[in-house]
């Protein structure tokens, strides 16, 4: 009974910040990750995309920089996350099948552990699918009342 009461009295109050816990961590993985390319310069990652075959890899280089630092934000502020998320997903099919596809589904390999410490193998696709489907959720639910779509569409509403 008293769990009852518990989940009625709970039901529709996480709705508003169940939106702003996937903006964060999809939004500052996107940031890190296009930082980190960004902090080694964009020759480097440019020379990556090169040994893969990626056309074009000083421009794609720069591309996907810019899409993961500035959609990274927008994600994180909760602003035009539906147009931010087309590019995003992009670079995420694009990581899928030029490196991932070929190492599995699971992100995680623990091939072995010893003093040095645990040691893993190459990692698959399962986080690229989670970032992907938590761009979905974002477009489809919404960015949620903490963000600046949110008080965009209250001002509106208001108006």
């Amino acid at each position: 009974m008293l769990t009852n009461w518990f989940w009625r009295s709970m039901e529709g109050r996480g709705a508003a910040w169940a939106p702003l816990a996937l903006r964060l961590i999809v939004g500052y993985g996107f940031l890190e990750h296009g930082y980190a390319k960004l902090a080694r310069g964009p020759d480097a990652f440019a020379t990556i995309l090169k040994a893969i075959g990626v056309p074009a890899p000083h421009l794609m280089a720069w591309a996907t920089e810019f899409v993961e630092v500035v959609g990274g934000l927008a994600v994180l502020a909760g602003a035009l996350v539906p147009i931010v998320s087309g590019p995003m997903i992009v670079v995420l099919l694009v990581a899928i099948f030029t490196v991932h596809l070929p190492n599995g589904f699971p992100s995680i390999k623990l091939q072995s552990v010893d003093a040095a410490g645990a040691h893993f193998g190459k990692p698959g696709y399962e986080t690229d699918l989670l970032y992907m489907a938590g761009l979905v959720a974002l477009v489809l639910g919404g960015s949620g009342k903490f963000s600046v779509d949110g008080l965009l569409a209250r001002r509106r509403a208001g108006a």
